[in-house]
Order: C-alpha cells, then structure tokens, then sequence
C-alpha cells in the first residue's frame, strides 16, 4: 500500500527578518559612533566628503590652450600650456607652443628658453624647431633662427610653418630674395594658413612693397581675426607710410583683440609719438607697462618722450630700465649718454655713448655726444 508523506509544515521567517533589522541597526550604531568613512558619503550625522574633481590631462590642456588660442585669449592660453607642462614635464608640445605665446606677447628671452625646452625633449619634430626658429629671429640671432628653421624643413619638407618662420628670418637678414620664394612655398603648402600669410606680407614689407605687405596682412586676419600680432603688423605698415589713421585702427583692434599684450599699447603711443603728441604717447606707454612691468621697449619709449620735451633728468631712469632689461635699441643707449651730457655728467655719459659706438662706429649722435664731453672737459 502507498502512504503519500506528510507535507512539511512551512517554518516562521519573521525572527529572521528581526534579525537583519537588528545587524543592520547595529551597523549604523558602529558607524556613527566609530566615523567609519565608506570612501563614497557618509551617514546622516557626519561631514559628507567633496568628491576629488578628475584632473585633466596634459594633452588634454593643450587641446584647449590650442582653442584659447584660436580664440584669441593668449593669457589664459599660456596658463593652460603651463599647467600642461607641470602635469607632464615631458610634453614638448605645450613647451614649444607656450614659448610662441610668450614670444608674441613680446617676452623674448622667456618664449626662447621655454621654446629650447622642447627641443630638449624632442629634437626631431618639426614644430618644436620651427618655433625655436621664430623665437630666435624675435630676439634678433637670426643665423641660429635660420639654422633651426632648416632643420624643422629637413625634418618635414611640407611643413608650411617652417616654411614661413625661415622668410621672415632671412629678410631680418636681409637675403630678400630667398626669403620671398620661403614664403610662397609656405602659402603654396597651406594658403589657409594665417602666419603664412602673415610673413609672407612681412617679407613684402620689407622690399618696400607696402600693398602688398598690407593685402597679405588683411589676408591673415581674414583667417585669424583674433591674434593681436597680426594687427600689429598691418599697422606697423600703415605706420611707416605715414597713414597714421590706419595705423591707429589697426593698433586699436590689436589691444582689443588681445588687452593684456603690452606691445599694442606701445605701438599706439609711438604713432603719437611720431606726431608730436607727447602727453597721449606718454599715456600709452605707461599702459603698456601697467600691463607688464616688464615689458622694456616701453620704459624707452617713455624716456625718448621726456627726451625730447628736454626733461632729462626724467628720461634717464626710464632709459636705464629699458636697457637693464634687455632693450637693444641703439637710440636708447646714445639718447641715455646725451641725457647724461645735458646735466653736465661726462662721467656718466661716457660709457653709453661708447657703448651706442660699439653697436654702429658710426652713430653720428654718441660722437657728438663724446665730442661735447670733450669739450667740457
């Protein structure tokens, strides 16, 4: 005979429901009382912890620099590429491009260094030698800027930007004809490319060829309106054909396309300057160097204003900064050592005039300078 088994009788979960209660309950207690801290929020009660932002990348922060560049924003530009090196002191990108920023932004010795740097890291890509090319022809060593400029080209013959930063190095040398077919090989590499442009007007401006130079200039800023160097240089030209109107727009649109670049302040008070208008020439200069103290083109400029207003004994600290801080310009030199004559300090005098002579043996003003020296003497 079957016998069906008897079914088992379910048992009560409630006393097991109570007893998580009680696990859980106790959990909370330990937590509270010992301020356990689970890594993502604390309970109720306690301090909850601001979440680490993620930090961005080096190559990302160059990514946007590049962006505030395109923008026109070089300050914040030139933060970015310096966080993008702290972040990756490897990063050779961010150290070439900063040092381009900084050469625009007219602190010379700084972009060069900074510029180098990249080198350092990568001598073999063209970017970083053809803007260790720029930064050297902007402070003026123009055999090592062509050299540099050679070797990005060596390195990458298509590469339009080494292209244009050798023209604009030969016509400072003054090899007009070979910088010209440098130029246009850059613009026929990449006729969109605005520093192309750019230099190939500089290389017109330098034979002479005014409208020219003022046409690629407007090219380049058609492609880039952004970037204060590039109505600098349109003004420039305007400047020196006297067009003083052009010049003072152009310049305008420089320290409104970039109000923290010293050299558009400047550039407007030597356009006063040439007209005679010392006390707005005066105003501008002082811009430029509330905008960077240190910044010595300006302080000399200043010091000619007061020059030639025969105030001395005003001119002669602003000529001294200047040249303390690395402004070459011959005039600053004789016009400090005539300062000194003026208030009958041949002593003083001496060394700038000798030191204007060393840079052209024949400044026909520091000889005068030293020819009245002797006469006092």
């Amino acid at each position: 005979m079957y016998i069906q088994p008897r079914r088992r009788r379910r048992g009560r979960r409630w006393p097991w429901l109570l007893l998580v209660a009680l696990m859980l309950a106790a959990a909370v207690w330990f937590v509270r009382t010992q301020d356990v801290d689970l890594g993502f929020v604390r309970l109720p009660g306690r301090e909850v912890p601001t979440p680490t932002p993620t930090e961005v990348g080096s190559a990302a922060r160059v990514a946007r620099a590049d962006g505030l560049v395109e923008a026109g924003n070089i300050t914040e530009a030139i933060a970015e590429y310096r966080r993008a090196t702290q972040l990756d002191p490897s990063n050779d990108t961010a150290y070439a491009r900063l040092g381009r920023l900084l050469t625009w932004r007219g602190r010379f010795e700084e972009g060069l260094r900074t510029a180098q740097r990249a080198v350092e890291i990568d001598s073999e890509n063209a970017e970083n030698q053809a803007i260790v090319g720029m930064a050297l022809d902007w402070n003026g060593d123009f055999d090592a800027a062509i050299e540099a400029c050679l070797k990005a080209i060596d390195l990458d013959p298509d590469f339009a930007l080494a292209h244009a930063y050798l023209a604009e190095a030969l016509a400072d040398k003054g090899r007009l004809e070979r910088a010209l077919q440098s130029a246009e090989k850059a613009v026929s590499l990449e006729d969109d490319n605005y520093a192309a442009r750019r230099n190939l007007g500089y290389v017109l401006e330098r034979y002479g060829d005014y409208d020219g130079a003022i046409a690629e200039y407007i090219a380049a800023i058609t492609l880039q309106p952004n970037l204060s160097y590039l109505h600098l240089s349109l003004g420039r030209t305007y400047r020196a054909l006297g067009d003083y109107e052009g010049a003072i727009e152009a310049f305008l649109k420089a320290s409104l396309a970039d109000p923290e670049d010293p050299t558009a302040y400047d550039s407007l008070g030597l356009v006063y300057y040439q007209q005679q208008d010392y006390e707005l020439a005066v105003a501008q200069f002082k811009k430029a160097l509330e905008v960077d103290p240190e910044f010595a083109n300006a302080y000399g400029h200043l010091g000619w204003c007061y020059y030639v207003q025969r105030r001395y004994e005003d001119a002669i600290p602003q000529l001294e900064q200047a040249i303390s801080l690395g402004a070459t310009a011959i005039e600053f030199y004789y016009e400090l050592g005539l300062s000194y004559v003026y208030i009958d300090d041949c002593a003083s005098a001496r060394p700038w005039l000798e030191k204007a002579l060393e840079i052209d043996p024949y400044a026909q003003p520091a000889l005068q300078g030293l020819r009245a020296c002797e006469g006092q003497e």
